[in-house]
């Protein structure tokens, strides 16, 4: 493999330095942003040499609007595009090959595919913005955004949309969309962190009784639910979308907080009973309600730890936080949801990678929401 390049920057130059010269060439008066905003590890800037065995390389996507990508004064513009990359694209750029096939038994996932002669098997799409959103989160851009639409939303794919990088801004459509989709509203903000207190006021006083009765295992797997309750607390107060499971603690270790928390988490996960694991998790529990505080949302809330209703287990009292970030949500949608028991959003209440990247189940995801 030649030297590493972080798959952003990769596709930059391929755009600027192959794809656009055709483009100008060919299609001198086409109006269309380019960018990098789907799904893989590099859009995320997670990429390292290993990510180069599948679904990596240069590429990029081409975004028109919908009159030029059916326009008859060519076959189809997507066609001609394609016809032109074929021709005009050298087989490889910056050391890696610019054709793809598909991984046997695996037709969805690509790798790199040697060429030395014929046409170049490229991975340039040419795509609207609004066909790509409606496949990709089960949305249409030309609607109104509910309350319902964000929390059935995965914040995975949130993230990559906004994240990833735009290299050419002729429409000001892909601008557009990440602005729209940047954060949360912000009542749908306290929502979600009223609902991810709410978790951890659920299950902070097992990680003691489990242990309490002899199950420590049991007491470790509660423990490291809420480190992931707390981490992902984490993420909504520092307005950051979580990525994907396989992302999710190198995305945790950019957070402000990371540098502070992460040696904690790993005292409580080092723990050998549930009562030396108490101990940081406590620490946990008063920093994470320290940056509440520090929002200036609600009143001041208590950070100490203290008993949970007399029994020798030391909880942070979620509720107490829950409570009263509902209590300043005003939005009439948001209160309404928040009046039923607090599930929070997809991804919050479930982990199930079938249900949060299947974008026609989302409909049926917020019907959660509209009872």
């Amino acid at each position: 493999m030649p030297e590493f390049i972080p798959g952003l920057e990769l596709s930059r130059l391929f755009y600027e330095e192959a794809v656009k010269p055709i483009l100008d060439a060919d299609f001198p008066n086409l109006r269309y942003d380019a960018a990098l905003i789907d799904s893989g590890s590099e859009v995320l800037g997670f990429d390292t040499e290993m990510s180069r065995d599948h679904h990596w390389g240069p590429r990029v996507s081409i975004f028109v609007t919908a009159e030029d990508a059916s326009q008859v004064t060519m076959p189809k513009l997507a066609d001609a595009i394609d016809r032109a990359m074929r021709r005009k694209l050298p087989y490889t750029f910056r050391g890696y090959s610019t054709s793809f096939e598909p991984i046997p038994d695996e037709p969805h996932i690509l790798r790199f595919a040697e060429r030395t002669e014929g046409e170049v098997n490229h991975r340039v799409s040419v795509v609207v913005l609004r066909d790509v959103i409606r496949g990709y989160l089960g949305f249409d851009l030309n609607d109104d955004l509910t309350a319902a639409d964000w929390l059935s939303f995965p914040q995975q794919k949130l993230r990559t949309l906004t994240h990833g990088a735009v290299y050419h801004s002729g429409l000001g459509e892909v601008d557009a969309m990440r602005e729209r989709l940047r954060y949360y509203p912000r009542d749908v903000w306290l929502y979600l962190m009223a609902a991810g207190w709410t978790r951890i006021s659920q299950e902070e006083p097992f990680m003691g009784r489990t242990g309490d009765v002899g199950d420590e295992l049991g007491s470790r797997v509660i423990a490291a639910r809420l480190v992931r309750d707390l981490m992902m607390l984490a993420f909504l107060i520092e307005r950051v979308y979580a990525p994907y499971p396989k992302w999710f603690g190198t995305g945790f270790s950019r957070l402000a907080c990371a540098a502070q928390l992460t040696p904690i988490f790993h005292r409580v996960f080092a723990a050998e009973t549930w009562r030396e694991r108490e101990v940081p998790l406590s620490e946990v529990y008063s920093i994470v309600a320290d940056m509440h505080n520090a929002l200036s949302i609600t009143a001041p809330l208590p950070k100490d730890v203290s008993p949970f209703h007399g029994r020798p287990y030391q909880v942070i009292h979620g509720e107490v936080f829950s409570e009263a970030l509902m209590s300043e949500i005003r939005d009439p949608e948001v209160k309404r949801i928040a009046a039923a028991p607090p599930i929070g959003a997809l991804d919050q209440f479930s982990d199930s990678t079938d249900l949060r990247e299947n974008a026609s189940l989302r409909e049926r995801i917020k019907g959660l929401y509209e009872v």
